[in-house]
């Protein structure tokens, strides 16, 4: 999502470098290519502004810090102020009433729908551990009640579903009639959406909304809309006064000006974010891990989060020991790696650490899984082992007992070199990330 934006920060950062200070003039071409790079992004104009008159004002007289140099420290304004931006005091979802119940909204197409069953399965697990149930809300959408459906039985999150009433008030009663039979303890209403904000939209949620008395309000935003997503934010914040936001298609190609804009138009906090088509993709918004992802920093927090949710300490202590002792082999690397695939995409998995971004993303798809199984069952066991040295004539005859191309054999070699690194890194990653969570600054550099 943040490619283009990342890449232009980093070639601003880049120029300070060799600087020994920061001057007026350096501060001023760099805040000036900040702006440049964030308007670019599509972020909001006002919002540009704002945020670059408070870079370049920390940065003017700020002193750099022995063994510091000046990159380094307009970076670190550059991270906090973007934090800054994305922080509302709000942080987590109040859900005090018994029952509970969420409303969500937003306009048709922007996932409402997939994101209701993703907040429902993080419900259910931990810190949560509640019995949420779906209301079918979504009357005008044929397909609407057949996807959560879908999404929700593997699940076991029990839908309530009655085409037939059109009366809301006691709709809602049956809702929570039903809630009751199957101990449910979180309402969450997915209500129908409209191709734009128009009255009809607005006129039907907000009843719906003074007889539910929600305990959240809940904004679905599509980030590949841009600033037009902040501005129906906007509308929906003034129509029913949302709680906050989730964002979804966190993992498109899109321009980052939704994330970085839309917490501070609206003074709403983003709660969650979608990152990917799979159910468990999705995930409590972090400004700090936002910002890192921006300034291509990796995203260690929520790497971390993903191996302990998907990881045993078993799993991890037999990755450790081998890599402890140089063990790590090819044939740990297909094991590790299928391992690791519980995780999410491994093009995934690796951009959220530092430098590693740049993978050609055709190495992890399920035909390129096959590819390396059948280029490691290919070699030789001083191969696997790595006894000796992969070169050219070694790596044409793998090519050619594997039924693949030298270049996918490159491919996969420099794969291996990059995820072993990865590997490596991981249990350090862990002590840094649990230090850090009981530091109250969290500190950016690496």
């Amino acid at each position: 999502m943040f490619g283009n934006l990342t890449k232009k920060l980093q070639e601003t950062f880049s120029k300070l470098t060799g600087a020994k200070v920061l001057t007026e003039s350096n501060i001023d071409e760099a805040s000036r290519e900040v702006r440049l790079a964030l308007l670019d992004a599509d972020v909001e104009y006002s919002v540009v502004g704002r945020l670059v008159k408070k870079i370049k004002e920390k940065a003017l007289g700020q002193t750099v810090v022995k063994n510091v140099n000046p990159a380094q420290t307009f970076t670190k304004i550059v991270h906090d102020e973007l934090v800054q931006l994305m922080t509302a005091e709000k942080k987590e979802l109040h859900l005090k009433s018994k029952p509970s119940v969420i409303l969500m909204c937003g306009l048709q197409g922007v996932g409402k729908t997939t994101q209701t069953v993703k907040l429902a399965r993080l419900l259910k697990s931990k810190p949560y551990y509640k019995n949420p149930v779906i209301l079918a809300g979504d009357y005008y959408r044929p397909a609407a009640f057949e996807q959560l459906k879908v999404l929700s039985e593997p699940l076991n999150i029990p839908i309530f579903h009655d085409p037939q009433e059109k009366d809301q008030k006691e709709l809602l009663k049956k809702s929570f009639e039903f809630m009751k039979a199957v101990s449910g303890d979180v309402l969450i209403i997915d209500t129908a959406g409209r191709q734009h904000v128009d009255q009809n939209l607005m006129d039907e949620i907000q009843s719906l909304k003074a007889l539910a008395s929600p305990d959240e309000v809940l904004f679905v935003a599509n980030a590949m809309l841009g600033q037009e997503s902040v501005a129906t934010a906007q509308a929906f914040d003034a129509a029913l006064g949302i709680t906050g936001i989730i964002l979804t298609m966190v993992d498109s190609s899109a321009r980052a000006g939704a994330a970085l804009s839309m917490s501070y138009v609206t003074q709403k906090p983003i709660l969650f974010e979608g990152t990917g088509e799979r159910i468990d993709d999705f995930q409590v918004f972090d400004a700090n891990s936002m910002a890192d992802r921006i300034l291509g920093m990796g995203d260690v927090v929520n790497l971390v989060k993903k191996a302990e949710e998907h990881i045993t300490q078993a799993e991890k202590d037999e990755m450790e020991q081998k890599l402890r002792k140089a063990q790590f082999s090819y044939a740990d690397f297909l094991k590790q790696m299928q391992m690791i695939r519980r995780m999410g995409p491994l093009k995934n998995l690796l951009r959220m650490l530092p430098g590693v971004g740049d993978i050609d993303p055709s190495t992890f798809d399920e035909k390129g899984l096959q590819r390396i199984e059948a280029v490691i069952q290919s070699m030789t066991l001083k191969e696997r082992v790595e006894a000796c040295e992969l070169d050219v004539g070694r790596r044409r005859r793998i090519a050619k007992g594997s039924g693949v191309s030298l270049d996918d054999v490159n491919k996969m070699v420099k794969t291996f070199k990059k995820l072993k690194q990865f590997l490596k890194e991981m249990p350090s990653l862990e002590r840094k990330f649990s230090k850090e969570m009981g530091n109250k600054e969290k500190k950016i550099w690496h």
